[in-house]
Parts: structure tokens; sequence; C-alpha cells
């Protein structure tokens, strides 16, 4: 059994989500968004922190899944991006917990099935996976997309011989 913590990192919201997986079978535990509505980047990345740090406190989770930077269109969007993930990551790393980074298009690909899916179609396959009242916000779904391809990735790798998936400079190997 373990408890994955899934984030889909932003400047302005971050995305989390929560679920317990037991062999095969995923439960949710929780989502939602850490939003960050000041104008300064500083008091977010701050926020981003807490936020997660406190979700941390709350769910005690065995392992810390997050999406991987892209390249986005404008390299400012790019930086403040890659800042929030840093303080998200800093939140995990201090409660001495795993950290795993999956590209975009794998947890769309994983959770999906295309690379190339919509954000509907993530809420609605998250919301079918998990067996869940309503779909989720997009950025809690994409948080629990991320959970979730963790949970494949590492079913994949017990099944091919290696008992657990193995960290190389903070990310999957």
């Amino acid at each position: 059994m373990a408890i994955i913590l899934g984030i889909d990192p932003g400047s302005r919201i971050t995305g989390y989500g929560v679920i317990r997986q037991t062999g095969r079978k995923l439960e949710y535990l929780g989502s939602g968004c850490i939003r960050t509505s000041v104008d300064d980047l500083p008091t977010r990345l701050k926020l981003v922190y807490a936020g997660v740090s406190e979700i941390i406190t709350q769910f005690q989770p065995d392992v810390f899944a997050i999406e991987q930077v892209f390249m986005a269109r404008n390299a400012d969007s790019a930086l403040k991006l890659g800042q929030a993930r840093g303080a998200a990551i800093v939140a995990a790393v201090n409660a001495d917990l795993p950290v795993f980074e999956y590209a975009a298009r794998q947890v769309k690909q994983t959770v999906v099935g295309t690379g190339a899916a919509e954000k509907a179609q993530v809420q609605h396959m998250v919301r079918a996976l998990l067996k869940l009242a309503a779909s989720p916000q997009a950025d809690a779904a994409d948080a629990l997309a991320i959970a979730i391809t963790h949970c494949h990735m590492n079913q994949n790798a017990v099944r091919m011989g290696n008992s657990k998936l193995t960290l190389a400079r903070g990310r999957m190997s």
C-alpha cells in the first residue's frame, strides 16, 4: 500500500491529487488547488511551498510525483513554472519524500491513451478510473492523473522485475 501525492505545478494555480494504491486498486483520498492571488512571484512561491507542505502533513504521502517542465511559448512563463515546481519539490524533499517526474504527454498517454489528449478527456478518465461522482477541477484532475501515472509506472517496474523505481538526480530512471 502506498499513498501518492501528485502535483500539477503553476505559479498561480497548483493542482494536487492524493490517491492510495493497494495492489492494482486505486482509491481517491483528496484533491484541490493551491491558488495564489498575489502579484509578486516570491510570495506566490512561498504560498506554493506552504500549501504543498500542508498537504504533505495532512495526507502523509509515501511518494511525490510531479509534472516535468515543458517548453512554453513564453520563456518568462516557463521560468515561473519552473520556480513553482522547485518550491513544490523542496516541500517534498524537506519531508523526505522520493520525487518522481513525468512528462505531460506520458501522463496523458497513460490515463487517456493518447499523448495529445485534451484537459476534458483527462478529467473524464480520472473520474472514471477513480470512480468519482463528478469530474475534479482541471488542475486537480491533472494532478490526480500524475499520481495515477506513477502507480502504473510502478506496477510496470514490479512486473519487469524491479521491486522499486530508482531515482537518478531526482528523475525516474
